[in-house]
């Protein structure tokens, strides 16, 4: 059992960072840094910091709420965030939690993980 942390971004489907979706920019940028494992979850519905309410509609998925998460080590969470607080123009909500995580189960094969 090792100790790190969840890390949770939270953007919209049309926010952009460069030319690229900012979802998907993000998860390149993990890519490229060894970050081993990264979820990008599409979202029905979501409140944003100013109370709007941002939901999928099935003529445009502009508002519809997306989130990355990761659970790494403490180490690389730093480096993550270091890495995100040195990106010109970027605005970007997380939230971090402390976790435990591992493997479970016998089998031989190796689970994926961070």
């Amino acid at each position: 059992m090792e100790r790190g942390y969840q890390v949770t971004f939270f953007t919209q489907h049309d926010r952009k960072h460069g030319e690229k979706p900012l979802a998907e920019w993000l998860l390149d940028t993990l890519k490229g840094m060894g970050i081993q494992g990264a979820t990008l979850m599409v979202c029905a519905e979501g409140v944003g910091h100013h109370h709007q309410l941002h939901t999928y509609h099935f003529l445009s998925l502009q508002d519809q709420p997306v989130e990355v998460s990761m659970v790494v080590s403490e180490t690389d969470c730093e480096r993550v965030l270091g890495r995100l607080n040195e990106e010109e123009g970027l605005a970007l909500f997380y939230a971090r939690t402390p976790v435990e995580f591992g493997n479970a189960g016998g089998a031989n094969e190796v689970a994926s993980g961070p």
